[in-house]
């Protein structure tokens, strides 16, 4: 029992010396002035854009025009998005999804739901179509039948 009474006394001890050092570098503080004045804690930036504590001279400054700012990004102009042929190779009807075979080309299989279909596709029917990114990679959107 004496060792724990001992053990919290000594802790006791040492949180009260912690309190009393941070009281001391308080006072230290208060007494160094503190944080100074606004004018010592104002930086500016030179034409070089380096910080300096001088103020840039008001004699050299140049005029500049608001409309020669650009802010945003430019504007792209427009993508044209390439239409592909294709053959559709498989189409299940129940579940509404097939896959389209790209004539010219590589002659690639794309993944297509029929949500993305425009009419009835069937098995063997040239239609065109669109690609766009997926999932799991490449997929044809826009589809439609060519007669």
């Amino acid at each position: 029992m004496a060792r724990t009474s001992f053990n919290k006394r000594e802790l006791e001890k040492k949180k009260q010396q912690k309190r009393e050092e941070k009281n001391k570098r308080k006072e230290e503080r208060k007494l160094a002035g503190g944080s100074g004045s606004f004018e010592d804690m104002i930086a500016y930036v030179d034409e070089n854009g380096v910080i300096t504590s001088t103020p840039p001279d008001p004699f050299n400054k140049k005029e500049v025009i608001a409309e020669n700012i650009s802010v945003s990004t430019p504007k792209q102009e427009d993508i044209v998005i390439p239409v592909y042929i294709g053959i559709v190779e498989h189409f299940n009807t129940e579940k509404g999804y097939g896959f389209i075979r790209e004539t010219g080309g590589a002659g690639e299989k794309f993944f297509f739901h029929v949500s993305d279909t425009n009419g009835n596709i069937e098995e063997r029917s040239t239609v065109s179509f669109e690609l766009e990114r997926g999932l799991k990679g490449m997929v044809a959107v826009r589809i439609t039948i060519v007669k």
